[in-house]
């Protein structure tokens, strides 16, 4: 064969692919245009969801996946949502307790915020990356004035663990010190920065070596954190900053002793190490509080923030810090840039999120549904303590223990097959997460209790 028709071979080979892929697109974008599909086309949505996950995206997710394995003839694929109920392709509703684990503070699409975002969106959807961008000022103004202390000045990125990782740049380049002393436990997101702070060894061991010098205590032990501090002095390692959750939440809402920020803040000043607040889960309303450190009175040097913070519309994170370690960025302030970090949509999502925070009261929703639901929660568990062994949390972050992996695996696919969602998975079940919307009804509270009572009742007789 000649080059010619070699050449014009891998052409026609190449429109072919190209022709495949606009056909797809075009379909599909008829699909999200459709104001409503007829049953043909909701059963293709679900069995092309499922293909392309399979044979595009990665296929573990569909054996992990309750949405799959409980969801009956037809795999759960979620296509709409209006504050604290979701909706599959099917029609199927769902009361969503999950909250995208803590994105949905102030419910699914609260139309505040998408109507901040939309407007924004057809002003400027992205920044020119050299004029000033307005909403980036305005938005860190706002959490400069509702921050603990004298944390001022923020950076604006995508998500919780790029907020670990800057803050983690940040204590380093301010104390010209390597280390971290963090949590057994402890989630602090899977880059490579925030993966060498995670207290977990199923995530950290596959990716190993990771970064050196990073010390782990028991959650809630300052007397560990003063233990390892004044080692590290004594073989001369550098400890930049200690890091931790004010409430573990991955590793199932687990609550410090009242004790334990205080004194993480006495021994970090006595030692002169930085300490660093993960609130990626907890800020904003979600323990009953605006900040979760707020509990016990304690600012940190450096706060990162995530998850809520976007309203549930956009994806958006921070770190936060006072004007003192700042300092350090102004000398070279593209030292630590993001091309869509603080992008116009995302900031138009966060002010509005801050507004709707402030005006719906969220965090005293929290703590007053939180109280609520601890109480019955712990009047059911009193009927099954010997499969419901524990009850905590603070706010709306709620951890129920189970007896063991299975059996908690079995009440979140209980729920789910009567339309609760809640945080658990087939890899880690012994604990599920309650993490509702901040404003979730009274109503659909009770209706989440009943069920689960129904739940627990089917698997224990």
């Amino acid at each position: 064969m000649s080059m010619r028709l070699i050449n014009e071979s891998k052409i026609n080979e190449s429109n072919s692919k190209y022709q495949i892929a606009l056909d797809e697109a075009e379909r599909w974008l008829k699909v999200l245009s459709s104001e409503k599909l007829n049953e043909y086309q909701r059963r293709k949505v679900v069995k092309d969801t499922v293909d392309n996950f399979n044979s595009y995206y990665n296929k573990g997710f569909l054996e992990y996946r309750k949405s799959m394995t409980e969801a009956g003839q037809y795999a759960a694929v979620e296509w709409d949502g209006q504050g604290s109920i979701i909706t599959d392709i099917m029609g199927r509703h769902f009361i969503d307790c999950l909250g995208g684990y803590g994105i949905y503070s102030a419910g699914i699409k609260h139309p505040k915020i998408v109507d901040a975002v939309s407007k924004q969106l057809h002003r400027m959807p992205l920044s020119s990356q050299e004029l000033f961008d307005p909403l980036r000022g305005v938005l860190a103004e706002l959490l400069g004035e509702i921050a603990p202390g004298d944390l001022q000045y923020s950076f604006f990125i995508n998500n919780g663990t790029d907020a670990v990782e800057g803050a983690m740049k940040l204590a380093r380049l301010y104390t010209k010190k390597p280390g971290f002393i963090s949590c057994l436990k402890g989630f602090h997101g899977k880059s490579y920065g925030s993966l060498s702070l995670m207290g977990k060894a199923e995530y950290r061991a596959p990716f190993g070596p990771l970064l050196p010098e990073i010390h782990f205590v028991p959650f809630g032990d300052a007397e560990a954190v003063e233990f390892e501090l004044r080692k590290a002095e004594d073989v001369g390692f550098g400890i930049a900053a200690v890091i931790a959750e004010p409430v573990q939440g991955e590793a199932g809402a687990i609550t410090p002793p009242d004790n334990y920020w205080p004194r993480l803040r006495e021994i970090c000043n006595r030692h002169g190490v930085l300490l660093i607040a993960d609130e990626v889960q907890t800020g904003l309303g979600r323990t009953g509080r605006m900040f979760a450190v707020e509990h016990w009175d304690v600012v940190p040097d450096i706060m990162c923030l995530g998850k809520a913070l976007g309203g549930g519309v956009m994806p958006l994170s921070a770190f936060i810090s006072t004007p003192k370690i700042w300092k350090v960025l102004e000398e070279n302030p593209f030292i630590h840039s993001s091309t869509f970090g603080g992008n116009p949509l995302a900031c138009a999502a966060g002010i509005a999120a801050i507004k709707v925070t402030i005006e719906e009261d969220l965090p005293g929703q929290a703590a007053t549904s939180g109280e609520f639901l601890l109480k019955r929660l712990k009047e059911i568990q009193s009927y099954y303590k010997d499969y419901l062994v524990a009850v905590r949390g603070k706010g709306l972050l709620i951890g129920l223990e189970f007896v063991d992996n299975e059996f908690g695996y079995s009440v979140a696919a209980g729920l789910f097959r009567r339309g609760v969602l809640v945080a658990g998975t087939l890899l880690n079940s012994k604990v599920i997460r309650i993490e509702p919307a901040l404003n979730i009804s009274r109503e659909l509270l009770e209706q989440v209790l009943q069920l689960l009572e129904e739940t627990l009742k089917e698997l224990t007789c």
